[in-house]
């Protein structure tokens, strides 16, 4: 009964200092399932639009490269964003689709920002699961469980994060405060993680896609600056297996971009 009285207690207490906003017509549209949680961090004011999902474990796919460069370069895996990873030669397509444009040496500058999964998965390889553990507990990152056998275990696997850590992890990074990081390296994240600027605001983000238990499991995890507010955010969206992948890319964004308007942050 303890645990089902935390959960309880933990849903109330972020009910009681969440405002709730709808998204369903949107998740509809896309033919997916999922939520928004954004947490504005100048006003300290979290928005949902489900709670409950919010603090729902899954695996975080892609979006683990935000923490995972960090650890590689606190370790001395890679020294800096130029740092080249030579093509290994073959991987799982079955696992991870036939990608033949990242097929060869690579950058870690340009396998952050293509997804180049095969890089990341060779530096989990030297960074080895005893650092892991120390940074991920330190960080306040995920659910501690890296008994998956695989190198990548945050596409398969025990290990799991919800959108509000992805968010509490996120506004540390914006922050930078609280992280077993030096602030060198969070500075060289942020420059990666630019994914669009304009003149009304700049998005770092990083995208997520795995497919397990017969689930899609789509992410949109990162922060917006717009004027003087920041906005850091997580988008989590599924959708099972056999109703295919048609607009489920897409829709991470999408929903999130809408989701930011209709809440003023954005025009």
């Amino acid at each position: 009964m303890k645990p089902f009285f935390f959960s309880i207690c933990l849903l109330t207490t972020l009910a009681a200092h969440a405002q709730s906003f709808q998204v369903k017509d949107l998740l509809a549209a896309a033919h997916v399932e999922g939520s928004v949680t954004i947490y504005n961090v100048q006003n300290n004011t979290w928005y949902m639009s489900d709670s409950l999902d919010a603090i729902r474990t899954t695996q975080p796919a892609s979006t683990f490269k935000i923490i995972n460069l960090l650890i590689a370069l606190e370790t001395g895996v890679i020294n800096n964003l130029d740092d080249v990873m030579p093509w290994v030669g073959s991987t799982d397509t079955v696992k991870y689709g036939y990608r033949p444009d990242i097929y060869k040496n690579m950058t870690i500058r340009e396998a952050f920002q293509v997804s180049a999964g095969w890089v990341f998965i060779e530096l989990a390889k030297k960074v080895g699961r005893k650092k892991y553990i120390h940074y991920l507990q330190a960080a306040g990152y995920g659910n501690n469980n890296l008994t998956e056998q695989g190198d990548d275990f945050w596409n398969f696997g025990a290990f799991g994060i919800s959108p509000k850590n992805q968010v509490e992890f996120i506004t540390k990074v914006y922050r930078e405060q609280a992280l077993p990081f030096q602030k060198k390296y969070i500075t060289l994240l942020k420059e990666v993680m630019i994914s669009e600027q304009n003149e009304q605001f700049t998005t770092r983000s990083k995208t997520g896609w795995t497919r397990v238990d017969g689930q899609n499991i789509g992410w949109w995890v990162g922060y917006i600056t717009s004027g003087q507010q920041t906005y850091c955010f997580a988008t989590r969206v599924t959708r099972p297996l056999a109703q295919g992948s048609a607009g489920f890319s897409n829709c991470r964004k999408s929903i999130t971009m809408e989701a930011c308007k209709r809440l003023g942050f954005l025009r």
